[in-house]
C-alpha cells in the first residue's frame, strides 16, 4: 500500500514549525522617509510642531481686519506684499491692507484674507467689494494637528499620503519593520537565463523570476538568486553563500524521484524531509533547516512552484513583514469543474465580479496560461466535481 500523502494543511503547519522560528525576531531598521514607501511603520510617529506651524492666508487676496470692512464697498491704502517665504513677522497698520499669497504668515493685527477676485485693485489702494469675518481664509496655528499629535501610528503600511504627513512634521527617517531577507535557488542543467540564444532540450528559467517577484510582493528582501545545474558540489556552494546570507532560503525543482535530483542529493544527508503532498499542482515537497536557517523546496514546474510559494510562504512572509493577509473570498463557479480523486486542487481562475471561471488545464507547466489568473480556486480533496452556480473558495493572486 502506498504511504499516505500529507495534507496541504498538514504541510503548512509543518513549513511554518520551521520557518516562523527564523522570521518572528526580525526587529526593525531606521529609513529616511524618501525610501519608506510601502514598510510598515514599526512605531508611533509625533509631530515635534504643530500643522500648520503659523496663522497663514489660505488664498491669494489682502490680509484684512474685519471691522474694517463693515461699509462696502471700501477703498484702503495697501501697505505691502507678504509672499510666501521665510520673513521676518510684520504687522498690519490700521485702515491699511496687506497683499497676501497663499501660505504667506499673517500679519500681527489681521484677522481675516479678503480673496483678491473680491477687490479691485486701484494706485496704491485696493477696493473690497464684499466683507469678511475674522478667520475667514485665514488657517490656524494647529487647525490640522496640535504639537505632539500623533502623525502616524505604528503598523501603518507607509503610502505617499503617510510621507507627505511625515515629511510636513519634519520627520526625516522611520523606524519601519525589518523586511525578511530570501535566497531564491532555481536548479536544472536544462534550465538557463532568459536572454540566452536556446539550445534544444533547453528551456528558460521562469522560476527565478516568479519567486523573487513573489517573495518581494510579500515584503520580503530578496538577497541572493541563483540558477544552478545539476552538480552536487556547485549546489552545495551556492546552498552555503545562500544560508549565510539569508532568513529563509527557497529552491525549485531538482526534489523528485529522477536521476538527477540535485537538491534531494545534497539536502537528504543533511536530514531533509522529503514528501508527498495531496495537491496538485505542487505534489512533491521538501523542508530542511541548515544552521538555523530554514530552507523550503519545491517542484520545478512553474505553476507548481507559483502555486506553492503562494499557498505556504506567502501568509508567513506577509505576517513577518507585517503586512495585511490577503484573505480567500466566497465566489460562484460559472461552470461545472471535475477534480481529482485524492487531491486538493488548486485550479487558475479568473474573477468576475461575484463570479470566477477557470483558465485553462490543470497541467502545472501551462505558465502563459496562469499569467491570465488572478485567483486559484480551492476544491477541496474529497470533492470530484463542481457544478455551475457552486460557492467556491479562492485565493486572490
Amino acid at each position: 500500500m502506498p504511504a499516505r500523502r500529507r495534507s496541504v494543511d498538514e504541510h503548512a503547519v509543518r513549513i511554518a514549525s520551521i520557518v516562523e522560528p527564523a522570521l518572528v525576531a526580525l526587529g526593525t531598521e531606521r529609513l529616511p522617509i524618501a525610501q519608506a514607501a510601502g514598510r510598515p511603520l514599526a512605531e508611533d510617529v509625533h509631530s515635534a510642531i504643530p500643522l500648520p506651524p503659523f496663522r497663514n492666508a489660505q488664498m491669494d487676496g489682502y490680509a484684512a481686519r474685519a471691522e474694517e470692512l463693515t461699509t462696502l464697498p471700501v477703498t484702503l491704502p495697501v501697505a505691502g506684499v507678504a509672499p510666501a517665504e521665510r520673513s521676518a513677522p510684520r504687522g498690519l497698520p490700521a485702515g491699511h491692507l496687506l497683499r497676501i499669497m497663499t501660505g504667506a504668515p499673517l500679519p500681527d493685527g489681521a484677522d481675516c484674507v479678503v480673496p483678491v477676485e473680491d477687490t479691485r485693485t486701484g494706485d496704491g489702494t485696493a477696493t473690497v467689494l464684499a466683507s469678511r469675518a475674522a478667520g475667514d481664509f485665514v488657517r490656524i496655528v494647529g487647525s490640522d494637528l496640535d504639537r505632539g499629535g500623533l502623525v502616524v501610528a505604528a503598523g501603518t503600511v507607509l503610502a505617499a499620503r503617510h510621507l507627505a504627513a511625515l515629511a510636513a512634521s519634519g520627520t526625516a527617517d522611520v523606524a519601519v519593520r525589518a523586511r525578511p531577507r530570501v535566497a531564491i535557488l532555481t536548479t536544472g542543467a536544462e534550465v538557463v537565463a532568459p536572454g540566452r540564444h536556446l539550445q534544444f532540450g533547453e528551456i528558460y528559467d521562469s522560476n527565478g523570476t516568479a519567486l523573487a517577484a513573489l517573495a518581494r510582493e510579500a515584503g520580503a528582501e530578496v538577497v541572493l538568486q541563483a540558477l544552478v545545474d545539476d552538480d552536487p558540489g556547485a549546489f552545495a556552494d551556492v546552498l552555503a553563500d545562500a544560508v549565510a546570507a539569508a532568513d529563509l532560503v527557497v529552491t525549485s525543482g531538482g526534489i523528485s524521484q529522477g536521476d538527477y535530483e540535485v537538491v534531494r542529493q545534497v539536502l537528504e544527508p543533511a536530514g531533509a524531509e522529503v514528501t508527498e503532498i495531496a495537491m496538485q499542482p505542487g505534489g512533491p515537497q521538501a523542508t530542511a533547516v541548515l544552521s538555523g536557517v530554514p530552507i523550503v523546496c519545491f517542484p520545478g514546474n512553474p505553476v507548481s512552484t507559483q502555486v506553492s510559494f503562494t499557498v505556504f510562504i506567502r501568509p508567513l512572509l506577509r505576517r513577518a513583514a507585517g503586512l495585511a493577509t490577503i484573505e480567500p473570498r466566497l465566489l460562484t463557479l460559472e461552470a461545472h469543474v471535475r477534480s481529482v480523486p485524492g487531491k486538493r486542487q488548486w485550479l487558475r481562475g479568473q474573477a468576475r465580479g461575484d463570479t470566477v471561471r477557470v483558465v485553462g488545464g490543470a497541467s502545472s507547466h501551462l505558465v502563459t496560461t496562469m499569467a491570465r489568473a488572478d485567483v486559484l480556486i480551492d476544491v477541496p480533496e474529497q470533492v470530484l466535481q463542481l457544478a455551475a452556480g457552486d460557492r467556491v473558495t479562492v485565493l486572490p493572486l
